[in-house]
């Protein structure tokens, strides 16, 4: 497990980038995470960054320089180019080796001259422009959240909300990789075949439900060939870090095409991604024991380990906010939709992991996890507006006067998530931001 505590997880470290320690930043010192920029407009190549404050420390720059040595400097030359993958492939003791020594050179006690050439490699985040961070071959989604399940369950299935196998196995499908888009990623409302209430011949055309997921992304860094289980026990040592994803979904296409198979069409139209992946090493201030009720089924074996009970859990707050296009005209901002916690989650990252490859599928740099829809047990913690409508029976209230069982075109969801707690530094995931536009009929 990557729960250690290091230096770099001090909260009294400062870093000599001013914004870093500014109220409500998500970016400290402590959480240095990875993304993929270049200068908004520009035709410079794309390549990796990882954020300090209000600014992207740009490593392609970085890595030319004579400010890093050994497996650091290994690691920044990879990341001096247009995606993660590479970076990826070398492993734990090389992110942590440059994460340590960016914090360094970061530090409020650098060495002046030191400081002063990485200052020369900053480039303002309102000035740069991301992509994907990663060349996603395969991405699978799952479905972990039992209060989600529960939710979504009773307005199908009021008699047996969850099926048998949800409480032994980490469910999952594969998604489509191809539609995968970054934060301001802006999608038409797909079309497709539904079947209306009382209806006997479903009807094509514009989805009538659409609705977004709050989750996670999980990226796999180092792979596993194939026929090779990775273990739960070495599990996390495969994943580099974790952002924000949207896994949007269009309910009436998805209830009639799912019977007897997974999502296809419903799914597979948009799914966005915050540019912004944290490390695990970040997280480790906020690792919790993963539990388990004990009058539930418990794992079998081989998802089953003390390392995973002690801290597979992370306790990282989320919230959705919807943006009409009438609030978009009016200014008058986001609306908060809900608010959870990952650490909710039946499953965690470790054991989706262990459970992927244990028929013998490998996993390969860049590979995308969506960790399910992120919902909790309490009023207000749901992660899907069908849970929150009541399957859109009861609309939500706008502030300014509209409202909500679906979303509608013109929308915007906007993805937020940070950890925080008294005595450890905040450490933020950005956003990942995403609108509906009108279908393409």
């Amino acid at each position: 497990m990557n729960a250690m505590l290091n230096h770099t997880h001090d909260p009294a470290a400062r870093s000599w980038v001013a914004s870093a320690h500014a109220e409500g930043c998500d970016f400290p010192i402590q959480n240095l995470p990875y993304a993929v920029f270049r200068r908004t407009g520009s035709r410079e190549p794309y390549r990796a960054g990882v954020a300090i404050g209000d600014q992207v420390l740009d490593l392609g720059a970085l890595a030319v320089g004579r400010q890093l040595e050994g497996a650091a400097l290994d690691g920044a030359r990879a990341c001096a180019t247009s995606a993660l993958n590479e970076f990826f492939t070398l492993g734990p003791s090389v992110w942590r080796a440059l994460r340590h020594a960016l914090f360094a050179l970061l530090k409020d006690d650098a060495a002046p001259e030191l400081a002063e050439a990485v200052r020369g490699c900053l480039v303002p985040q309102a000035e740069a422009e991301f992509k994907l961070p990663a060349n996603v071959g395969d991405y699978t989604d799952f479905y972990t959240s039992i209060d989600h399940a529960l939710n979504v369950g009773r307005l199908l299935r009021p008699e047996d909300p969850i099926t048998p196998n949800f409480q032994w196995i980490p469910i999952a499908y594969h998604g489509r990789a191809s539609t995968l888009g970054v934060s301001g990623q802006r999608f038409h409302r797909p079309m497709g075949q539904a079947l209306p209430p009382g209806a006997k011949a479903p009807v094509y055309g514009p989805c009538a439900r659409l609705d977004y997921e709050l989750e996670l992304a999980i990226y796999i860094g180092k792979g596993n060939a194939a026929g090779e289980q990775i273990p739960l026990a070495k599990a996390e040592q495969h994943i580099f870090g974790i952002g924000l994803l949207n896994d949007w979904s269009a309910r009436d296409i998805q209830f009639w095409e799912m019977a007897p198979l997974g999502p296809f069409l419903a799914k597979n139209f948009a799914t966005t991604v915050s540019p912004w992946i944290v490390t695990l090493e970040a997280l480790a201030p906020y690792r919790l024991p993963w539990t388990r009720p004990a009058q539930d089924p418990q794992p079998l074996a081989y998802l089953e380990d003390e390392a995973n009970r002690a801290a597979g859990a992370i306790d990282i707050r989320l919230e959705v906010w919807l943006e009409s296009e009438k609030a978009r005209a009016e200014g008058s901002g986001p609306a908060r939709l809900s608010s959870t916690s990952f650490k909710h989650q039946y499953w965690s990252i470790a054991q989706m992991v262990a459970h992927h490859t244990v028929g013998g599928c490998s996993l390969n740099a860049g590979d995308l996890f969506g960790s399910g829809t992120i919902s909790g047990p309490g009023p207000g913690e749901a992660g899907a507006i069908i849970e929150l409508t009541r399957g859109g029976q009861k609309p939500i209230a706008l502030p300014n006067g509209e409202e909500r069982r679906f979303l509608e075109d013109g929308d915007a969801v906007l993805l937020r998530g940070w950890c925080e707690k008294p005595g450890h530094a905040r450490i933020g995931f950005g956003e990942s931001r995403g609108t509906v536009l009108a279908a393409r009929a």
